[in-house]
């Protein structure tokens, strides 16, 4: 079954324009989910909005939207005031600068997208823009209105398609600066930074998504597993953390654990090739010799 799209328009640039289709790259509908009950009945409970100073139940048609100037000072704003100031949309991704991908903190990406053409006159066009972007090395900045707001999308080559992948705005992101702003200035050298740059190289690898478990939504689902069977739930044991005193003895015993853990495949190795060459030898010298019979 085809995804359902979550957006359907036009992707363009210059005169060269594609009709495209974008598609959920990111789901959390695999995820366990839990409603809340009633520990008394096991029935499932409603959410009701309440008024905070009558308490009497407000129906949905009579809820509307407030900014808060003061502590339980607000305005009201009505649907229609908002859907005035939603910007209007022209189903158009708007190409507006070419970039390195390098040149763009991703701390500023927010969620991705699949990004592929959404009819078959589209194709050849979707290709040349996919294809360029791919030889040139570069991302795409686009802008388009997005589930009722303007956003910035960052478009990149992936595979046989792209992926468009929404920005925060400067004003979402919070200042690095300000967050840092604690951290002392400390100068690493000498053998502290040999040991760390040593251990941080004997683990050096590539990344893939599919060797990383979600241990808690595994240990829920045996949780939830566990409780339909009628089965024990064992307890978890808590976590030992051992204390740093020492930062450089800490670094010698990671590295000398690392250099045990190479040499052990070494000594198994010699050993089974030691136990192979001797093992022959040893079953022809204490096996029986066959006798000839007497002719």
């Amino acid at each position: 079954m085809s995804p359902r799209a979550q957006w359907k328009g036009y992707l363009k640039f210059g005169e060269v324009n594609c009709a495209v289709a974008l598609y959920t790259a990111v789901s959390t509908s695999e995820r366990i989910s839990f409603h809340t009950l009633n520990r008394e009945t096991g029935n499932r409970v409603k959410r009701e909005f309440v008024d905070s100073d009558t308490g009497k139940p407000v129906p949905r048609e009579e809820q509307i939207k407030g900014y808060e100037l003061n502590n339980g000072d607000y305005i009201a704003l009505e649907p229609e005031e908002i859907t005035a100031v939603v910007p209007e949309s022209d189903k158009v991704l708007h190409v507006k600068v070419f970039l390195a991908c390098s040149d763009i903190d991703d701390v500023y990406f927010d969620r991705p997208y699949y990004l592929a053409p959404s009819t078959s006159a589209s194709e050849e066009a979707f290709a040349l823009i996919r294809e360029g972007i791919r030889k040139m090395k570069v991302a795409a900045i686009a802008r388009a209105v997005l589930f009722r707001r303007l956003r910035t999308l960052m478009i990149r080559a992936h595979g046989k398609g792209l992926i468009a992948t929404t920005l925060n705005f400067d004003y979402e992101v919070r200042s690095a600066k300000e967050a840092f702003e604690d951290v002392p200035d400390i100068n690493i050298k000498g053998e502290m930074l040999d040991l760390a740059k040593h251990i941080i190289g004997t683990k050096e690898g590539t990344f893939d998504a599919g060797k990383f478990d979600d241990r808690y939504e595994a240990a829920l689902t045996e949780l939830v597993k566990a409780k339909i069977e009628g089965k024990a739930i064992p307890a978890r044991k808590p976590a030992k953390i051992a204390k740093v005193t020492d930062l450089m003895d800490a670094l010698r015993q990671s590295a000398a654990m690392i250099g045990k853990s190479k040499a052990s495949p070494k000594r198994a190795a010699k050993k089974s090739a030691s136990t192979s060459e001797t093992t022959p030898t040893s079953r022809a010298a204490s096996s029986p010799r066959p006798q000839r019979k007497a002719s």
